[in-house]
Order: structure tokens, then C-alpha cells, then sequence
């Protein structure tokens, strides 16, 4: 089956569902590179229109991966839940975006989660302009629980995140200290170990867990290590709050990560079963990015933002209590400059809020990207206006060891002050109880003592 729009008196035709929505698609460097993206603005806008003529029910019945080569696309399809889907089965893409856009409030919005596909959410955002990806992630609530509770309105969090180049455990204390002190922590404090082995693993665990433990402090802890290597450490009794994994928008892209459908069920039921939750069982930790999937050449030749949104169905199936998509991290083969990058976070987060996730977004850019920090300021603040979950806390917002810039400590208590917003309660009480907060009524909503 076809799909057409005339613009300008020229026919424009797309021959399936996946060509039509990678032309749909702003323009991005990624999709240019796997030699998907329109061919002129004019066969965009055909696109676009087409697009949004599109009935929500078709996604059920036209895969862009083929159903019998992918377990992403089972996942997808054998997981629909008509029921939530029905009260807008007759809506169009177009007709949709109308109604998130107007009578659709936050509890309509997470009946509906369940029946949407990453397929149609993917779509509603090719047809949406920024502030209608600001708009419609901001009426979203998705709330998770752990040792605290993330996600609740008025809430910002962010994640720790004290990578050390050699895992040296006082490099690592001095960035959780000074995280700490500055507000931070609350979404997870979480290291990217430099050395991806069992033993490493379990030494920077028990550091995490121990200072943690130790001042009684009400968030989670994760070395986002493989999750071969999780579940290594916890069957050696090491303290795992949270397993971490990478993950993709197909089958393929996620062999190329070393996991499948079944490892993740596997390391979730072991997490489960440790039971070190105290408010909460969402154990799960997914990070995603567009531009995976055609960087291990596993996109199957579809848009790298519909393969993005195909990665949150993956996250979805095991009850995350954090999901991020680092999205200026793989580099400008996939996102050029600054305004890719904002486009793609915006995406990111819309589509994810509208499959009940989770979202955070690390702020970000590489250093060979056209992309500065004043970007990232207007991101991180649309992000905070759209309601994001978390973002990360790096020193300085430059990670030493992964070498890439993201958002400082400074950059979270920015927006936190700007829109009103505040940390988890259980972590903001605590911050309280140390002598950090100050929300005396002549001070700025969030503040930590002396700071701002």
C-alpha cells in the first residue's frame, strides 16, 4: 500500500509506511547518512501531510520491521492493549495531535499510554513543532518509585553522575560529595564505570551503597555496567539497586548490545527478587539514542527517530524507574548541530512520556558536533517547561571520562530556581534535615544554602 500528497502541484508518492515516515521527518544528518531522509523540502511537507491524514489504526496493521524477523516488533504488536486503544482508534496522526493539543488532560493520558505504539507516537512528533512537543509532554505524569518518588509534578530530579577516568574511589566520593551539597542525587547517583568487569563493578557498588547507607540518604545507586556483568555482581551478593543496559529499537541493534528480550527479563526477575526497594519495585535503568541502530547497521532502513521511540516499548516491558536518552552523545554523524540536537531531546521525551516512561534526557553534545553550551541552556530549559524527569549532574557539565559535555550541578539548580521546581520530597526533606535546602520565603524555590 501507498501513501500520497501534492504540494506545489507535485505528486508525491512514499511506496510504505517507512518511507513515508522517514521523509516525514525534520531534517537530521543521521537519516541523510543511511539515505533515508526527503529528497527536498517540498517531498518533506508531501510527507508530513500524508503523515498526518494517516489513521492511528494503521500502525496496527503495517510493521516498518518485519513482525517474523524482530522480537521488538512482537514485542511491539503482541503487547497492544485495544481496550485503552479504542477511544481514539478513529483519530487520525493529525486528528490526534489536535486532541493531546486540546481537551487531553494527564489522567486520559496514562489510560491511553498502553495503547499507543512507538510507531504512532513517533509519527504525532514528525508532524509537531516544538512547542507542541513542549506542550504535550507537559500535561504527562509518569510516576516511579524506589527509595523515593520521581516523576511528581513540580518536581525536577537529577542524576549524579561522578565518573571517574580510572574508577579511583576518591575521584568518585569527591563527585558524589560535591553532587551532593549542590542538590543533586535524587533521580540516582550513577557511575559509568571505566572498567567494565565484575570485580571493578562490585568495589565502585559497595562505595556507592556504603556512603549512601551511611547518611542515610533516600535515592539509588547504579553502575551502569552490562547487564551480563549485574547480574555477575549480584549473584556474588553485591548491593544493586538498579540494573542498567543500553538499549535499542530492534532486534538486531540490541545483539549488537549483547542483549535480547529474554537476558532483560531475566536480570529484572533477579533485581525483583533482591527486594532493596523501599517505597517502590521500578529496578530498571535504560539509556537510548537516536543513531544506534544505523551505527551498528541495524536500522533495517527505517528513520533513526521511529527506531528511538521503538527502543521505549523495549523499556516499557520491564518497569523502569529511569529512562534517558543521551541524546547528543553519539556524535554529529546522526545529529549535526544544536538544532538537531534540541529538536531530537524534545522528541525524545514526548514520545517516551506518552508510553508511560520515565524520560530524563542528558543534555549533550561532543566536543566535534556544531553545538555549544548556550544550546544546551535553551534545551535544558524547554526540557524543564515540558516537565522532564531528570537530567544529569556532571562537575563542570564536562564528563572526564566519557568526554562529552553535558549539564553541571549548577545547570539543575538553575532551572530548578527558574521554574519553581523541586527535588524527589524524600530527598528534598533529607537535604533539609543536612542543612542544604533553603526554601525560607524570601529565597528562590530550590536554592542550597549560600549557593543562590
Amino acid at each position: 500500500m501507498g501513501f500520497s500528497a501534492t504540494v506545489g502541484g507535485t505528486r508525491h508518492v512514499f511506496a510504505d509506511l517507512r518511507q513515508l515516515l522517514a521523509c516525514a521527518t525534520p531534517f537530521r544528518s543521521g537519516d541523510a547518512l543511511a539515505g533515508v531522509a526527503a529528497e527536498s523540502a517540498a517531498q518533506r511537507v508531501a510527507a508530513q501531510r500524508a503523515l498526518a491524514d494517516l489513521p492511528l489504526a494503521h500502525f496496527l496493521t503495517e510493521a516498518v520491521v518485519p513482525y517474523e524477523a524482530d522480537e521488538v516488533t512482537r514485542l511491539i504488536l503482541d503487547s497492544h492493549d485495544a481496550a485503552a486503544f479504542a477511544p481514539l482508534a478513529h483519530l487520525t496522526v493529525g486528528g490526534f495531535r489536535d486532541w493531546l493539543l486540546g481537551e487531553a488532560d494527564s489522567a486520559a493520558l496514562t489510560t491511553l499510554a498502553p495503547g499507543l505504539t512507538p510507531e504512532m507516537v513517533a509519527a504525532l512528533s514528525k508532524i509537531c513543532r516544538l512547542q507542541d512537543l513542549v506542550a504535550i509532554a507537559a500535561k504527562c505524569r509518569v510516576v516511579t518509585r524506589f527509595r523515593n518518588t520521581l516523576g511528581l509534578p513540580g518536581t525536577l530530579s537529577i542524576r549524579l553522575q561522578p565518573n571517574d577516568p580510572v574508577d579511583d574511589p576518591k575521584g568518585i566520593a569527591a563527585q558524589v560529595l560535591d553532587g551532593l551539597l549542590l542538590g543533586a542525587g535524587d533521580a540516582v547517583i550513577g557511575v559509568n564505570p571505566a572498567t567494565d568487569n565484575v570485580e571493578n563493578l562490585c568495589r565502585v557498588l559497595g562505595l556507592l551503597d556504603a556512603v549512601r547507607d551511611r547518611y542515610a540518604i533516600p535515592t539509588q545507586s547504579c553502575v551502569l555496567a552490562h547487564v551480563t556483568t549485574t547480574l555477575l555482581a549480584m549473584q556474588r551478593g553485591a548491593p544493586v539497586d538498579l540494573v542498567f543496559q543500553s538499549i535499542g529499537g530492534t532486534q538486531a541493534v540490541n545483539e549488537s548490545f549483547g542483549v535480547s528480550l529474554s537476558l532483560l527479563a531475566e536480570a529484572h526477575a533477579a533485581a525483583l527478587a533482591l527486594k532493596r526497594g523501599t517505597l517502590g519495585d521500578n529496578c530498571m535503568y535504560f539509556e537510548t539514542g537516536q543513531g544506534s541502530a544505523l551505527s551498528a547497521d541495524a536500522h533495517h532502513g527505517v528513520d533513526q527517530q521511529t527506531l528511538e521511540c521503538r527502543a521505549y516499548a523495549v523499556a516499557r516491558r520491564f518497569r523502569p524507574l529511569l529512562v534517558n536518552s543521551v541524546v547528543g552523545f553519539i556524535g554529529p554523524e546522526y545529529l549535526f548541530d544544536g538544532k538537531q540536537i534540541t529538536r531530537a531531546g524534545l522528541e525524545d521525551h514526548m514520545c517516551g512520556k506518552l508510553l508511560g516512561l520515565p524520560m530524563g534526557v542528558d543534555v549533550c553534545y561532543t566536543n566535534h558536533a556544531e553545538a555549544d553550551q548556550d544550546d544546551m541552556d535553551a534545551l535544558l530549559t524547554l526540557l524543564g517547561v515540558a516537565g522532564v524527569t531528570y537530567v544529569m549532574g556532571v562537575p563542570g557539565a564536562d564528563d572526564t571520562m566519557l568526554a562529552y559535555q553535558s549539564t553541571s550541578f549548577h545547570d539543575g539548580l538553575y532551572v530548578r530556581a527558574a521554574l519553581g521546581k523541586t527535588p524527589a520530597p524524600e530527598f528534598l526533606a533529607w537535604l533539609e534535615r543536612m542543612g542544604l535546602a533553603d526554601r525560607t520565603p524570601d529565597r528562590l524555590p530550590m536554592a542550597v544554602a549560600g549557593l543562590l
